[in-house]
């Protein structure tokens, strides 16, 4: 009987390579708190995977920790447990199964039976019939349905049809209103392709558009190519970077403002700009000074310095406790520790780990480093005040508190930019703010102040 039972029940398919790296990336961002990006190519490599094996793991890690509010709440209701009940391995499961389900166009069946073969093999057969039925109901309805189901309010909604925390989209409303606030929380769902700078008087943009890589639209010093970008020879040789084209476009907007030197980058790790800073000042015949706190950043900024001409050297030091006298800088840089709520599109997980509070306690933070670069500033000098977030708590409002309590006044960004549109913010319209949505950019913002003169 027991032989004629086992030769009629359909055979266990065994989970894939993929999926499989998937799991163990992301559980490595559960119980560990690793960076998905991280986590997923220690997993890929390990795994030994490649191409279409090695896309889909890294799109069921992003897609999956991107989603996690919004698939625990699917997970409740689908469940009748609260996720934090559940296994971490079975949660795990059930957050893939939802990311495939509601975000991919991988077949529900396919997604519910491989949830389950993944079950047995990672965890044992005695969860495979809790994540077979939860998967099945998670399937009752698309994310939209999810998302009119358990939403309280239009912002709830949103927020889940989005795969953000509820704050987020307050944020983003409050700045963008509602219809245009949704088209940027979508651009954070988009994977960015990588974006390459070059190191001025060391490469030019022809040869990354030789080595197959798309001119930026905005920066000249910047190209945007798919794939690995240790590929490109510029790349390999230090001769070139990695850098978003709105890092490249802040650090512009200073140079532009700056008419003496020598200049100083205040918080340089990881040294993308300090490294085109370095080259800018070159060309003028400026010193820069890179200040970064933490030994192992400042090494890597120390080695992004390395192959440029110019004179330049890394201090490791405090930003608000600096070794100078003060006004000794023609221009600084501040691009001060932030939520990085602008760079939400790369590290999909930040957007879960962040709450609301952490604001308040980073602008204290960030005040001190502005209060310390304009001190550093001389007399004319221009100061760049730059955040990796769109927050007014962190843009706005800094600024704000700066041209009432600082000698510095607020000089026209978006003026000194040109070539960038629909970009001007703050008091009259004087600042710059980047979006994915409408630049292709991190939510770069860009405050630049003049120290005033005697």
């Amino acid at each position: 009987m027991a032989h004629q039972q086992r030769r009629g029940r359909r055979p266990a398919t065994p989970p894939d390579p993929a999926r499989t790296a998937a799991f163990r990336a992301l559980m490595a961002v559960e119980s560990e708190g690793a960076y998905a990006n991280l986590a997923v190519s220690e997993a890929i490599s390990r795994a030994h995977l490649s191409g279409r094996d090695a896309a889909f793991a890294t799109e069921l890690v992003d897609g999956t920790a991107r989603g996690l509010g919004t698939w625990d709440a699917v997970l409740a209701a689908a469940s009748g447990r609260r996720p934090v009940d559940l296994q971490p391995a079975v949660r795990t499961v059930l957050r893939m199964a939802c990311h495939q389900i509601l975000a991919t166009r991988v077949p529900v069946r396919a997604a519910v039976d491989t949830s389950v073969s993944l079950a047995r093999a990672q965890i044992g057969e005695r969860v495979t019939g809790l994540v077979n039925a939860v998967s099945r109901k998670i399937a009752r309805h698309d994310l939209d349905g999810w998302a009119e189901e358990l939403g309280a309010d239009p912002l709830e909604r949103t927020a889940l049809r989005t795969l953000h925390p509820r704050w987020i989209v307050s944020e983003v409303t409050a700045l963008l209103g509602a219809e245009e606030a949704e088209k940027a929380l979508a651009a954070d769902n988009l994977a960015p392709v990588p974006t390459l700078v070059v190191r001025p008087g060391l490469a030019e943009v022809p040869e990354l558009v030789e080595a197959g890589a798309t001119a930026c639209r905005y920066s000249p010093y910047g190209a945007t190519r798919p794939g690995n970008p240790a590929e490109v020879p510029a790349v390999a040789q230090g001769r070139a970077g990695v850098q978003d084209e709105g890092s490249q476009l802040v650090a512009l907007a200073l140079a532009r403002a700056a008419d003496q030197g020598p200049w100083l980058d205040l918080c340089s790790g990881p040294g993308g700009k300090a490294a085109l800073l370095a080259g800018l000042a070159a060309d003028r015949d400026h010193d820069l000074v890179a200040v970064e706190i933490h030994p192992h950043r400042a090494d890597m900024v120390a080695r992004a310095l390395a192959p440029l001409p110019g004179r330049h050297q890394v201090v490791v030091a405090d930003g608000r406790r600096t070794p100078w006298n003060p006004g000794t800088f023609g221009a600084v840089l501040a691009d001060v520790p932030c939520s990085g709520l602008g760079s939400l599109r790369r590290r999909p997980e930040s957007r879960w780990r962040r709450k609301p509070g952490d604001l308040q306690d980073l602008q204290r933070l960030q005040k001190e480093l502005l209060a310390s670069a304009v001190d550093s500033a001389a007399p004319g000098a221009a100061i760049g005040y730059v955040t990796c977030s769109p927050a007014a708590a962190e843009t706005l409002d800094v600024t704000g508190w700066a041209l009432e309590t600082l000698p510095v006044d607020l000089l026209d960004a978006p003026a000194l930019m040109p070539e960038v549109p629909d970009a001007a913010t703050g008091p009259g319209g004087r600042c710059l703010q980047l979006w994915p949505h409408r630049h292709g950019t991190d939510a770069m913002f860009c405050a630049l102040l003049r120290k005033h003169h005697r």
